[in-house]
């Protein structure tokens, strides 16, 4: 048997595995005013839960990139997801800050895996030219899953309470494991069910990353952080990662606690900014695709389509400190996840830009794991810096001072993008791969 366009098959699941991600994630968020009625808990009680996932999520990060590694993405994956699908299941019988705070480590040490992981698939699956699309319909399913969480929680949260809730998502995570062993049996290179056409056309795609001019470079993980590459794109995350989590993590607290909403509301309206986000995901993707098939380098295009997300981003951020009806703050958080997506996709695309496969899922891991650490800072920070939830404007002025700084790493630290090899050795120069124009199968 043969299936045509597998690879897109195989980031359509993981985009899916993405989106049951952030249904388990958001649901604490969008159930936080229930839950705390019920146990007697305040907002400085949800930001230590939900810096102890962070941490646990950023020490998964690095874990589970050299898990990926080792043990491939196949078998990466169905690790990753039994571990997060039995901790949000757990939850239910949740009772305390204490008890939370543990199933939610167990949650962000499995939850994380999800993220290397995919820039993985991405490396082993797709040629030069297409990553950032491929990474953009990823990136588009934590959309998704934001996009679909909110109504979906607080309908079963209306109807079976939250403890019910918490079992009922977790039973997502092992209907997802079904397809993805039948359909993931191997990489490109050696999968049954593949064309050739398809296997020819993602291998010559990545020729560049074959380091012809040398033998393939796996370094040490010293030696990957020896590279001012590896820096610009931990740095990169470091900046641009509190962003998203502080609209992931508080936009349905700062909705409750700026204009009032229920979980009702919070529900109804939750989900708009995530619309915008998806378009971003797969714009961002689309353009950068264009920029290459133009006979863009790849420098160029990533940082030209990183360089918009941030322009978009910026302004609204700073709006958004003065928005005064929900309406206004909906519509510009839409702009700005929509800016974020943009450019986060193609950030996140840079390792397999820099590395070669069997690099690529540390790296990533490595740089989310540093991105959570300042996400950790800043959720520490929101209920001083907003006085306890009543005055917000410092929250979205943090967020518009961290775009700057993403774009210099970017541009400045990480240097030119292209292969990196042993140090001593010269890059190689992969702008006539980057946009060779062979037809898709």
């Amino acid at each position: 048997m043969k299936l045509r366009r597998l690879r897109w098959c195989v980031i359509s699941l993981v985009a899916l595995a993405t989106i049951i991600n952030y249904i388990d994630r958001t649901a604490i968020s969008v159930m936080w005013p229930g839950i705390a009625d019920d146990l007697g808990m305040d907002s400085s009680d949800y930001a230590n839960i939900m810096s102890v996932f962070l941490v646990a999520y950023a020490v998964g990060q690095a874990l589970f990139g050299r898990i990926f590694d080792a043990i491939g993405t196949r078998l990466g994956f169905v690790l990753s997801i039994v571990v997060w699908s039995v901790s949000i299941a757990l939850h239910a019988v949740a009772t305390s800050v204490t008890s939370f705070a543990i199933f939610r480590v167990l949650l962000g040490l499995g939850e994380a895996g999800n993220w290397p992981g995919a820039t993985k698939a991405n490396a082993e699956w797709f040629p030069v030219k297409e990553r950032a699309l491929a990474q953009g319909i990823f990136g588009a399913g934590a959309s998704m899953g934001s996009i679909i969480a909110p109504p979906l929680i607080a309908f079963l949260y209306a109807f079976y309470g939250w403890q019910a809730t918490f079992m009922i998502i977790a039973g997502l995570g092992a209907l997802w494991i079904i397809p993805w062993v039948i359909l993931v049996k191997s990489g490109p290179d050696s999968h049954p069910w593949i064309t050739e056409d398809e296997r020819n056309y993602i291998l010559k795609g990545q020729i560049a990353e074959s380091a012809q001019a040398h033998d393939e470079y796996v370094p040490t993980l010293k030696q990957l952080l020896s590279h001012r590459q590896s820096w610009g794109v931990i740095g990169a995350r470091f900046f641009i990662e509190p962003i998203w989590w502080l609209f992931v993590a508080w936009l349905p607290l700062y909705l409750n606690d700026k204009f009032g909403f229920d979980v009702k509301a919070i529900g109804a309206s939750a989900w708009i900014p995530y619309c915008g986000a998806a378009v971003g995901a797969l714009f961002g993707g689309w353009l950068v695709g264009r920029f290459l098939t133009a006979g863009w380098s790849v420098t160029k295009a990533r940082r030209a389509v990183i360089s918009l997300g941030a322009i978009t981003m910026l302004p609204a951020l700073i709006a958004t400190s003065v928005a005064s009806t929900p309406g206004v703050a909906i519509a510009l958080i839409t702009v700005i996840l929509f800016g974020f997506q943009v450019a986060i996709n193609n950030i996140q695309t840079l390792p397999s830009d820099f590395f070669t496969g069997r690099s690529v899922a540390s790296l990533a891991g490595i740089s989310g794991a540093v991105g959570v650490i300042s996400v950790i800072t800043a959720i520490q920070l929101i209920p001083i810096i907003t006085r306890d939830g009543t005055y917000y404007p410092p929250f979205f002025i943090l967020g518009a001072c961290l775009v700057p700084l993403m774009l210099f790493a970017v541009w400045f630290i990480a240097g030119p993008i292209r292969p990196v090899g042993p140090k001593g050795t010269l890059p190689v120069d992969t702008r006539a791969d980057e946009t060779n124009s062979e037809k898709q199968p």
